[in-house]
């Protein structure tokens, strides 16, 4: 018996064209780069701080000498001298305090702790009583009354202490090792510091300029000890907080701040 026939074989389906699927480009976007902070820029930057701070100081001086009077009777930087001098003293102590405090522009990276705070604070006041009896001392040397005029010669030494080692010891500290590095020879590491050199310089040349007038026989209110030479102290102060940032400036790209 013959076998059925088979049915014939089906045909094969079509094959499907498989395009190859379009490659997808994913856009890896760059991290953005941090800004660039150059030296310049920062430079710049400190140097406008220390401007403001520098002219905040200086409308302090003038507040001193035109506020108090509105409240006192009788007040003048001529006849009330002595007055003056203790207002000018403390507003200028206490703004430098706070802007110490504020811009804090010699900031240690460590940590100290209460103790360590409240003795360095001892340790600023002592250097600052020091002080004022120092520059006592050498006033009277050059020449001041010994027992006369005491209380105006030490109120004298008080503001020539809040013009120059008061300034050192809120931006140093108690350190009297970085006071002699600061003072000497291309000794200055910041914008700060050598804007305290000149201010400092300049008040002491100040004070020394405002005594030439008093042996002159020109019998003037200003001769009396020691207008002449606390006013010259301020004038310089005054002077050198205006031209320290201005010479900063004009020399900042002579000015190269060695890393302590």
């Amino acid at each position: 018996m013959a076998a059925p026939p088979q049915p014939p074989p089906l045909p094969a389906p079509p094959r499907k064209c498989r395009r190859p699927a379009p490659a997808v480009f994913r856009c890896r976007v760059a991290p953005r780069a941090p800004r660039c902070r150059c030296p310049g820029t920062m430079r710049e930057a400190e140097i406008r701080r220390l401007l403001a701070a520098n002219l905040l100081c200086a409308l302090s001086v003038v507040l001193a000498a035109v506020v108090p009077a509105f409240f006192l009777d009788g007040f003048s930087v001529l006849g009330t001298h002595l007055t003056w001098l203790c207002v000018c003293s403390v507003c200028v102590a206490t703004l430098n305090i706070i802007l110490h405090l504020v811009l804090k522009p010699n900031q240690s990276p460590k940590r100290r702790f209460f103790a360590h705070k409240i003795s360095r604070f001892l340790k600023c006041c002592i250097y600052f009583f020091m002080s004022c009896i120092l520059f006592h001392a050498i006033i009277v040397l050059y020449g001041a009354p010994l027992i006369e005029s005491v209380t105006e010669t030490f109120l004298f030494a008080v503001l020539l202490s809040t013009f120059t080692t008061l300034q050192c010891l809120c931006l140093l500290g108690p350190n009297i090792q970085a006071w002699i590095r600061v003072f000497s020879k291309n000794g200055a590491v910041s914008i700060w510091e050598s804007s305290l050199q000149i201010t400092s310089m300049c008040s002491l040349l100040g004070a020394w300029f405002g005594a030439f007038p008093i042996p002159l026989d020109w019998d003037r209110p200003w001769q009396v000890w020691p207008i002449s030479c606390s006013l010259g102290a301020t004038f310089g102060y005054m002077a050198g907080l205006i031209i320290a940032p201005l010479w900063i400036h004009w020399n900042r790209k002579q000015l190269t701040y060695k890393s302590r």
